[in-house]
Formats: structure tokens, C-alpha cells, sequence
């Protein structure tokens, strides 16, 4: 069951980082995605998405493995 909750929560963030590389991606071949009024706001806003879910992704990974003492001393 804990599996599958830490599943759960690592989703929602990846999908959003797949999101966010799929709209910067839009954005190079000139294609404009509806909320958005421009593609430099496109780009930006996917930047963002695909920063901020990788790195809750990282975080979430760094935090279980100094819960287990699986880090290097700098990291701890």
C-alpha cells in the first residue's frame, strides 16, 4: 500500500514535467497551445512545470534516501 501512495504522489509531478516539456516543445515548432496567449508565456510556463516536477521529484528521492543513510556525507 505504501508503494503505491509513494506511486501516487510521484505521478502527479512527473506528468506535469512531461507536460511542461511537451509545451516547450510546441512552442520551438511555432505551435500555440489555447491558455496560452503567447509562446514566449507557453515556453515559460512550461519551463516552469517541467523545473518544478523534477525537482519534487528529486527532493521526494533525496529525502527517502537520507531517511535510509544511503547519501554521501555532503548530503546529509
Amino acid at each position: 500500500m505504501r508503494r503505491t501512495i509513494a506511486f501516487l504522489i510521484l505521478f502527479i509531478p512527473g506528468a506535469l514535467a512531461v507536460y511542461g516539456i511537451k509545451i516547450m516543445r510546441d512552442m520551438l515548432f511555432g505551435i500555440s497551445q489555447p491558455p496560452y496567449p503567447a509562446l514566449w508565456v507557453q515556453f515559460l510556463a512550461g519551463f516552469v512545470l517541467c523545473i518544478g516536477g523534477i525537482g519534487f521529484i528529486a527532493g521526494f528521492v533525496l529525502h527517502r534516501d537520507r531517511k535510509k543513510n544511503k547519501v554521501q556525507n555532503r548530503f546529509k
